[in-house]
């Protein structure tokens, strides 16, 4: 068994929970693409775009984290492919809430004021991790993610979507507690990797990259089956 887990994993890897999650989620996410793109057309083609769009965002992780698993053997640092892979990954992320409140009104000026906020995020949260100020650029990124939850739980998006009503405001509601809960587990990464006035969570014996693999796969794969539910119902 050992050796067939290191021929997939491609070397002599140890065998610990990051490198695990790795590989889980390389596979999961590769299955997931697989899935929603071959659901194009489920019930009827009606969320087309949207299912095109979630199928991406997992493709474009399965390929990120093949890398970063073939890194993590290595002992590199996967930090640069991961913030490569969510500043592709969030923004479309953010797209599928304008996706699905389009037919309810929502213009892009929405779209591109989450994809606005995302990028913010993200670039504030990679310089946090890479340099000397993670406090500074860690609140940025806080700021940022905040705004972006309000905007989604009390704002215009929030309104557009009860106004949709039905199956359109179920899937608002899931995607928004994703947003609220499931990238919650973001900054938790960030607070355990970064030091700071985020030294007491030091003595939680989990590495960064576990919480951030976990994340990943519920938070995207998530993502696309609450679409494809909404694609499916009636």
């Amino acid at each position: 068994m050992e050796n067939f887990m290191n021929i997939f994993l491609l070397g002599d890897v140890p065998n610990d929970l990051v490198s695990f999650t790795f590989f889980i989620g390389t596979m999961a996410m590769m299955a997931a693409s697989v899935f929603f793109f071959l659901s194009l057309d489920a019930g009827g083609g009606k969320w087309r775009t949207s299912m095109l769009v979630s199928g991406l965002i997992t493709f474009i992780a399965a390929v990120h984290y093949y890398y970063m698993r073939d890194a993590n053997v290595s002992g590199a640092d996967v930090t640069f492919f991961r913030y490569v892979d969510w500043i592709l990954t969030v923004p479309l992320m953010c797209v599928e809430f304008y996706l699905i409140l389009a037919k309810a009104g929502a213009t892009k000026k929405l779209m591109w004021q989450l994809i606005g906020l995302s990028t913010v995020m993200l670039v504030a949260g990679y310089i946090g991790e890479t340099g000397d100020s993670p406090v500074l650029y860690g609140t940025i990124s806080g700021i940022a993610y905040f705004v972006m939850v309000g905007m989604l739980w009390l704002g215009s998006p929030k309104a557009l979507a009860e106004k949709a009503g039905g199956s359109v405001l179920e899937a608002y509601n899931a995607l928004c507690w994703f947003i609220l809960v499931g990238w919650s587990i973001y900054p938790i990464g960030y607070m355990i990797g970064t030091d700071g006035w985020y030294d007491f969570v030091d003595a939680i014996p989990l590495d960064m990259d576990v919480v951030y693999n976990i994340g990943d796969a519920i938070n995207k794969i998530g993502f696309g089956l609450v679409i494809y539910n909404l694609a499916v119902s009636k």
